[in-house]
């Protein structure tokens, strides 16, 4: 049987590639367990800076399998829903910044694998969609990360009409970063990959957990929660470090992890 999962690693850039095009990328279980079993790894791995999430083919990805969906027990829709959530936020508790790499179409728990990941970089070809109502199972779990990374009102729509939405549609909405030409895309992976290498990555660490941590919170407990963490940076090598390179005018040299 082939990988249906590919990782590579290459000076702290860690790949995961879904590959299943001929199934149009769709998250089978058995692909949902490699991809959990994969990001519980990386987040033990000190060595692994960054992590850039993709896929082969024309698709990213096609969302659940629809093939295992047929006549399903309750325990069992259950047990599905809740290992696609468990990849969903282990990509939010992740210690390393994660990328998403569109190359094109995201439906359904595809667009909300997109939505999961920190960064996303789209082509121009890449169209994303919560179509699940046209088929009587409304994306609500796709929804919550939808409705956390783009406006209620659009992401309304989207989850009601379950009509597409183009690459660069959204970029204005704030569902992708960045888009590109498809021929571009490794080009602007890259360029984003080198900027997150070139810096702390014990501070990006700190940067992301602090961002999820407060994200929701009203001001005052936004604040509550981020003097601490900062406090906790401030007194630490790099932050120290990067200071006194600053004031210097030299290169800073990061601590390991």
């Amino acid at each position: 049987m082939s990988q249906i999962l590919l990782i590579e690693s290459d000076r702290g850039i860690v790949r995961l590639t879904l590959n299943r095009p001929e199934k149009r990328n769709a998250l089978s279980i058995e692909l949902l367990r490699r991809l959990e079993q994969a990001i519980e790894s990386l987040g033990a791995d000190p060595s692994a800076r960054v992590l850039v999430l993709g896929s082969r083919g024309p698709v990213f990805c096609s969302g659940h399998d629809l093939a295992e969906m047929v006549g399903r027990t309750e325990e069992e829709y259950r047990e599905l829903f809740a290992l696609c959530t468990r990849v969903m936020l282990g990509l939010r508790r992740l210690p390393q910044p994660v990328i998403a790499r569109v190359q094109g179409v995201a439906t359904a728990a595809g667009c909300q694998l997109v939505a999961a990941c920190d960064l996303a970089v789209a082509g121009e070809e890449a169209t994303f969609a919560t179509p699940g109502v046209k088929i009587g199972l409304f994306c609500t779990t796709p929804m919550v990360p939808l409705v956390r990374a783009i406006p209620a009102k659009p992401a309304l729509e989207m989850l009601l009409t379950g009509a597409p939405i183009t690459a660069h549609r959204a970029l204005e909405l704030g569902l992708v970063n960045r888009v590109v030409p498809n021929v571009d895309l490794d080009l602007e992976i890259k360029s984003l990959t080198d900027t997150l290498l070139a810096l702390s990555p014990l501070v990006l660490r700190t940067g992301k957990r602090a961002f999820y941590q407060t994200q929701g919170l009203d001001e005052a407990g936004a604040y509550d929660q981020a003097v601490p963490i900062m406090t906790e940076n401030a007194v630490g090598h790099d932050a120290q470090e990067g200071i006194a390179a600053f004031l210097q005018k030299r290169p800073a040299r990061w601590s390991a992890s």
